[in-house]
This record gives C-alpha cells, sequence and structure tokens, in this order.
C-alpha cells in the first residue's frame, strides 16, 4: 500500500467514526446543558464552592464567574509552580522561575498550554497532576460553558438570562468531559502508554551510553489533552513520544479525541436552539474547511520534490516513521485547526507551503471545528458578520436564528474578531525590532532573520493568542520576553473575547424573536455555508495576507 493511499484510508476511518459519535454524544451534551436536575456528587461540589446552581445570571455574573474562577486557576497553578522543589513527588526538580511559572499558568488555565519547558525535565507529578491535568479539564469545561451561554442567548427571548456558570463548568467536567476521559484513558493504556507515579530511570541505549527517562501519569492526561484541545505534553516529544502516543492506531484515536466534541457541539447547538438543520449548517462549514486543509497538507508534503524526498514517499525530516506523512499532516491539520497544540511531528520541518497552512488554520481563529467551546462560539459569531454582510447585499436589516443583527451586535462581533490579529500582529512586529527577541531565533545563521526566523516569531504569537500552543522549533521562547508577552496574548486572547461573546449573548437574549418572512435569509441552506467559508475566507485573507507574504509564501517561493 502506497503511503498516499494509507493517508487517504486513515483520513475515511477517522470521519466514519466522526459521523458515528455526532448524533449521540451532541444530544447527550444537550440533555447535560438543558437538565434542571443535579446529580449527587454535583451539589457537593457546589456546597463545597458556596455556589448556587439554580440562581439563573446575565451576562455580567456569567462573565464574573468566568473571570474569578480563572484568575484563581492561574494563582494555584503559579503558586504550586513557585513551590515545587519543596513538595513530595518533585522528582527532585527545582521550583519553576517567575517568568516560566506566570507563563505556564496562564497557558493551561487559558486552555493553550503552550511550553517553554521541557515537562519530563522541569515539572514533577504533583504540579503535571495537581496542576496542569486539572486545568486541561476545567478550562475545556469553561469553553464550553461560554459557547451554551451564547447558545442560551439565541434560543432565549426577553429574559436576558444565560444559565449559571458554575452549573454549566461543573456538568461540563463531570458529564462530558471525565466520563470519556476514563474511557480513553483505559484504550492508551491497552494500547501501550504509560500510567504510573515511577521516578527517573538510567536506560542504556543500543550505540552505547544511558540516559534519564521518567514515567507518570501519561495516560490520563494525555487523553483529556487531546479531548479538551489542550494540547500540553508530559514529554518534550508531546504525541511524538511513544510513551504518549505508541503507535498508528493511537495517533489515529487522539486525532478523533481532538475533533469529537468540537464537532459533536454543533448537534447540541441545534438541539437548543430548536432546529438541527441550523446545527448541520454550522457543522458543514467547519467540515469544509477541515477537509480542504487536510487534502492541502497532505497534497504539499506528498508533492515536495528532491530526490531524497522522492526515495523517502514524502518530505519526512521531522516527522514520525510509526505515523508516516498521512498521519502527520492529519494530526498538524487537526491540531491547527483547533486549540490542541499538540503536535506529533516537528511542525517547522514540515515544507514551507506546509507550514503556512498550518499558520493560516489557526489564524482562522480555530473554528473548524475549533477548540472545545471556543470553536462554536467564534463560528457563530463569523455567522452574525456573514448575514449582516447578506444583509448589506440585499437591503435588509440582518437576522440570525431569529434575533435581530442590530449596532450593537455588529459592534461586538467586530470587537471579536479584531483581539487576536491586533495582538498577533503587535507582538510579531514588537518582536522583530528588539535585539533580544531577535536573539532568540536558533537558527539566525543559518536562514538568517529572514522568512523562516519571521515565521517562527509569527506562530509563536498565532499560537498563544488563538489559544493552540504549538510552536515552530528553532526559537528559544524560555527568556523573560517570550514568557511575558506570550502569556500576556494566552490571557488576552482567552478572555477578551469571551467578554464580547457574553455581552453579546446578553443582547441576544434580551430580544424578542422576529417572526420568519419570505425575505428572511435560510442560515440552515447550503447556500448559507457557502457564505461562511466565503467570510471567514476573505476576513482571515485581508487581515493576515502581508504577514504570511513575508513567512511561509516568501519561504516556499525563495
Amino acid at each position: 500500500m502506497s503511503p498516499f493511499l494509507a493517508g487517504v484510508l486513515q483520513l475515511i476511518a477517522l470521519t466514519a467514526a466522526l459521523a458515528l459519535a455526532y448524533r449521540p454524544l451532541g444530544d447527550y451534551m444537550a440533555a447535560v446543558y438543558a437538565s434542571p436536575k443535579h446529580l449527587r456528587i454535583e451539589k457537593v461540589i457546589y456546597r463545597c464552592i458556596g455556589a448556587n446552581a439554580d440562581a439563573e445570571m446575565r451576562w455580567p455574573a456569567y462573565l464574573r464567574g468566568v473571570l474569578a474562577f480563572s484568575a484563581v486557576g492561574v494563582l494555584f497553578l503559579y503558586l504550586l509552580q513557585r513551590i515545587q522543589g519543596g513538595m513530595p513527588l518533585s522528582l527532585g526538580f527545582a521550583s519553576i522561575s517567575p517568568d516560566q511559572a506566570f507563563n505556564t499558568a496562564a497557558s493551561f488555565v487559558a486552555n493553550t498550554n503552550w511550553q517553554s519547558y521541557s515537562g519530563e525535565q522541569a515539572m514533577g507529578h504533583v504540579v503535571q497532576t495537581a496542576g496542569l491535568a486539572v486545568q486541561n479539564f476545567v478550562s475545556a469545561a469553561t469553553g464550553m460553558a461560554v459557547a451554551i451561554a451564547l447558545v442560551r442567548g439565541f434560543a432565549r427571548s426577553r429574559s436576558g438570562d444565560l444559565g449559571n456558570f458554575w452549573a454549566d463548568l461543573v456538568r461540563g467536567t463531570v458529564r462530558v468531559l471525565v466520563p470519556i476521559a476514563v474511557i480513553g484513558a483505559l484504550v492508551l493504556v491497552a494500547c501501550g502508554a504509560v500510567q504510573n507515579f515511577s521516578g527517573i530511570h538510567e536506560v542504556g541505549q543500543f550505540m552505547g551510553g544511558s540516559q534519564q527517562t521518567n514515567g507518570g501519569a501519561v495516560a490520563s492526561q494525555e487523553v483529556i489533552k487531546e479531548l479538551g484541545t489542550n494540547g500540553g505534553g508530559y514529554f518534550n516529544a508531546n504525541s511524538a513520544h511513544p510513551f504518549e502516543n505508541p503507535d498508528a492506531f493511537t495517533n489515529l484515536f487522539e486525532v478523533f479525541l481532538i475533533l469529537v466534541i468540537p464537532f459533536a457541539l454543533t448537534r447540541t447547538f441545534g438541539k437548543l436552539v430548536g432546529n438541527v438543520k441550523q446545527g448541520y449548517a454550522i457543522l458543514a462549514t467547519m467540515g469544509i474547511i477541515w477537509l480542504g486543509f487536510t487534502a492541502l497538507m497532505m497534497w504539499t508534503e506528498f508533492a515536495h520534490g528532491g530526490p531524497a524526498l522522492q526515495a523517502a514517499g514524502a518530505a519526512m525530516e521531522g516527522k514520525e516513521t510509526r505515523f508516516g506523512i498521512g498521519g502527520s499532516s492529519i494530526f498538524s491539520v487537526a491540531t491547527t485547526l483547533t486549540s490542541t497544540g499538540a503536535v506529533d511531528s516537528f511542525h517547522s520541518s514540515f515544507t514551507a507551503f506546509g507550514g503556512g497552512i498550518q499558520l493560516l488554520g489557526m489564524m482562522l481563529g480555530e473554528i473548524a471545528p475549533g477548540g472545545v467551546g471556543s470553536g462554536l462560539y467564534g463560528m457563530l459569531v463569523m455567522a452574525i458578520i456573514a448575514v449582516f454582510i447578506a444583509g448589506l447585499m440585499v437591503g435588509r436589516t440582518p437576522e440570525y436564528l431569529g434575533k435581530k443583527i442590530g449596532t450593537r451586535e455588529i459592534k461586538l462581533a467586530a470587537c471579536y474578531i479584531l483581539i487576536t490579529p491586533t495582538l498577533v500582529l503587535g507582538f510579531t512586529a514588537a518582536s522583530m525590532v528588539l535585539p533580544d527577541a531577535l536573539g532568540s531565533m536558533l537558527n539566525t545563521k543559518a536562514l538568517g532573520a529572514g522568512s523562516h526566523g519571521f515565521s517562527e516569531v509569527l506562530y509563536a504569537f498565532t499560537s498563544g493568542a488563538n489559544n493552540n500552543g504549538s510552536a515552530f522549533g528553532g526559537l528559544n521562547a524560555n527568556t523573560p520576553w517570550y514568557n511575558t508577552t506570550i502569556g500576556l496574548a494566552m490571557l488576552l486572547g482567552r478572555f477578551l473575547p469571551m467578554v464580547f461573546v457574553l455581552a453579546l449573548a446578553g443582547s441576544l437574549a434580551g430580544q424578542k424573536p422576529i417572526p420568519e418572512t419570505a425575505g428572511t435569509l435560510r442560515t440552515e441552506k447550503p447556500l448559507f455555508a457557502g457564505l461562511l467559508v466565503g467570510t471567514i475566507l476573505i476576513i482571515t485573507g485581508l487581515t493576515y495576507f502581508p504577514a504570511l507574504a513575508l513567512g511561509p509564501l516568501a519561504e516556499g517561493l525563495s
């Protein structure tokens, strides 16, 4: 079997698995968030945190809950890292420096999981499990809660209420993420992933000498890092490490975990607004972009010329032979089109155009299908922009799902789509004029401060501001400048958009539904899905094309 055919068959199998899970998981999540009842363990949690889970919240109260919970998470994780050296099960690792502790705390609470350290050489078992793994669950549940709040904004009439953040947070964790993570961890352990609390071992090498390696609760953290679209690896090699990702089957299973909840949330959206066809339209938009990017990535990597590359079957430098070009391409697109950031290959080693596809996937806003929760609310904001453009074309007041899209709604949507480009392009520009920041490019002598070096910096801030977390190699990001600025980009890129999403949800929830007429744009039809795809690509292209032209496009054409 040719490598290309193997990649195509993997993509078909993955699509089939996602299709089988779509309806049951989507319906289940709709039932979870619509249920008036609380489980016994949930009631215990509410009592412990002092929350009234039955109280309805308007958007300012909902937002305060999101920000307060996240601020406590940042502080707790920061302090946990700072005292690591004096804790048990630290594996002898020292406490984390202040700037790196801030960067890591911001990263995991913001669902970014950017890592400027080697996990197996810096973090002990307590920090990995009680700190990083816990944030993998609750940061994902926070994103899901905000998405559900926006969906309620469309579904409710004149109340202004968006539900209860604490109930949504706990339900998303207890009823959705934990059960799937337990099953997924068992699958990974059965396939060879590591799950223990062992210390550091000296392991002999085939060519002589030895190296140190340590175990850990790897399988349980691996499954939630993918399922919650987090991305932080237990080891520096991330999902290319055999302890995290043993073989080709687990590689495809991990891609399935990355995509299953973001895609299924479109079904949840359709159920909660009372029209599943609306969910299918959003699903079709996500699916078109995802399949298109995957096809482009596989074509780019397989078609790369040169005798050595042709002998290998593709551009194999930086890729695992266990997964091949097909599995690496599928994983790469899945992780950059979501806010995952997990990698099973070296993104900087992809072809220049392949690296450009990775960058563009993040620049879309990671909405195809995007992060857990963030992908859905990002796509719904783009849908509002699309109906506004359609309204301008026909001279009609835009509306979506029976809600009028007026001046306030468009301003909030516009602010949402302007935040991450401002962060990405602003911090990248600053880094390119500061000598210390330029000095972090490790390949300066080989490539100069040219197109690939520029791509490394652009990728870092694109990944941080879009809450992805993957990186181009060749950039030493463990410096005070990058730890601080990328940390700020992660926090602002995560929580500022949530402010506008929740304000938008509150505005929509306070409206009275508008009756559908003959002039209403049918947003469940294929025409609207095509309009939405075009809107996303045009807005992203107009925003980022100059930066892409200086980076991967210039490198690919040189």
